[in-house]
């Protein structure tokens, strides 16, 4: 039955980024809108049921017991959140639905952020649920536990840590119950035979709950997007990054890194937010060219890929994760997470390929571009500026390195902040220096730093104390 019964029946990162946007962000408007990327139509039928199902969101709440597990079991939620949430209420009006004349759906989400935010998934869901119940519905699903446990046992067999990323496109809650509980099963059994747990979680926060798994997730492009808006398009995955720090500190550690494609992401991603943060999110484009670009970036930083992980998560079944998991072997940690291959895998009846995405903060257009083409989403006026913004910022990095004087490659680059300096010792008596607020030039190939004149200053005082 088509019904949401769970306020939590919704991915984590949406709670996550709910409480970021209260406490940095209580004031921004915004636009949301579906976008169907497919070739399936809907009916007038099929509004009108999807309308009744969205007026009867206004019933959920967050129950005591859910109160409690989310207290207990998620630390990084503030007080003051959860008593947001434990008052919290979906308003149907914010949500605006019709047909286009080719009967393809269109649906806006208007109205404050923090309010906005928790719509998406289970609408994407309430879409798809509905379409195959009311339209596609030549399908069966005698063996789709058969076949769940053949996915488990092959990522089981093949060393993949894995998720369940399923909510937004599953084509009915209960095969997603279902997936949770077999996958839950192999680690209970002890299946890998060294008590390695591979199934890791679910993005699905009612499931985690009821299945007494991990709930999964950190932040979503929307999260980037806004920050082209807030604090500018060159720099907002830097903005990002920093502001999603300032909330949660050390915690939810993983960069999603496509929102305007990984090239301009990773001239953002410094050694700092390097360091800081636990890994990377794939999203788009080949996941092995990406994985080689994530070892050069932190190798380039002066550190060890294996301490970092990769999480995948770009439409992935079984035999790209295996695939996948092969290459990293050695090089980076990696886990994946699988969603419409776990929850809408289906013989000769395609899932919807959908979306619903920011569209505007404050009335300012954003976008997305993602390192896939075809799947960029925004006004299209928006996104060739986007575009443009994005090419000018990556030559003007480029052009702003500079000839290496011991190597000679075009790769010196500015560096501000502390510098750490081991002198011989007959200098401070071999002991480290320290100069805060220090700029310096370092090479990207040879890893050499040229000192500027004040650091060589500031430097030669402790030499002059030896004489």
């Amino acid at each position: 039955m088509v019904a949401f019964k769970s306020i939590l029946d919704n991915d984590l990162y949406k709670f996550t980024q709910q409480q970021a946007v209260l406490e940095l962000f209580p004031n921004v408007r915004v636009e949301y809108r579906f976008k169907n990327r497919g070739t399936q139509r809907f009916s007038p039928e099929f509004l009108t049921i999807l309308n009744e199902h969205i007026q009867k969101m206004s019933e959920l709440r967050l129950s005591k017991d859910e109160y409690s597990w989310i207290k207990r079991e998620i630390p990084f939620f503030k007080p003051q959140y959860l008593e947001y949430l434990r008052n919290y209420r979906f308003k149907p009006q914010e949500v605006d639905i019709s047909l286009d004349e080719d009967n393809d759906l269109v649906l806006s989400i208007n109205g404050p952020w923090a309010s906005m935010i928790l719509w998406e998934v289970p609408l994407m869901a309430l879409i798809s649920e509905l379409y195959f119940s009311t339209i596609d519905t030549d399908w069966n699903y005698d063996d789709v536990q058969v076949l769940a446990n053949e996915k488990a046992k092959r990522l089981f067999d093949a060393g993949c840590f894995f998720a369940d990323y399923g909510t937004r496109r599953r084509r009915f809650l209960e095969l997603q119950k279902w997936n949770n509980s077999i996958f839950s099963s192999y680690n209970d059994l002890n299946y890998s035979g060294s008590g390695t747990n591979y199934f890791v979680g679910t993005s699905n926060v009612m499931l985690a709950m009821r299945e007494r798994v991990k709930p999964i997730g950190t932040m979503a492009h929307e999260w980037i997007q806004a920050m082209q808006a807030i604090e500018g398009i060159a720099h907002c995955n830097y903005h990002a990054l920093q502001n999603w720090v300032r909330v949660y500190n050390s915690d939810l550690g993983i960069a999603l890194t496509d929102t305007l494609g990984s090239d301009l992401f990773f001239d953002n991603f410094n050694k700092r937010l390097s360091k800081l943060y636990d890994g990377v999110r794939h999203d788009s484009g080949s996941p092995f060219e990406f994985t080689d670009k994530v070892i050069k970036h932190y190798q380039k930083m002066g550190i060890d890929p294996m301490s970092k992980v990769i999480i995948f998560s770009d439409g992935l079944d079984v035999d790209k994760a295996i695939a996948i998991k092969k290459y990293c072997v050695g090089k980076i940690k990696c886990s994946f997470g699988i969603g419409t291959h776990l929850t809408n895998d289906f013989e000769n009846s395609p899932a919807l390929n959908m979306v619903i995405k920011l569209w505007s903060v404050n009335g300012f257009p954003v976008v997305k571009l993602s390192d896939t083409e075809g799947k960029e989403n925004g006004r299209k006026d928006a996104v060739e500026i986007v575009k443009w913004i994005v090419k000018n910022q990556l030559e003007k990095n480029q052009l702003e390195k500079k000839e290496c004087p011991i190597c000679g490659n075009i790769s010196l680059v500015e560096k501000k902040g502390e510098f750490n300096f081991t002198p011989p010792p007959n200098v401070n008596n071999g002991k480290l220096i320290i100069i805060p607020n220090a700029e310096w030039e370092e090479c990207e190939k040879c890893k050499e730093a040229i000192l500027l004149p004040e650091l060589i200053k500031e430097l030669d005082k402790y030499r002059r104390m030896e004489l």
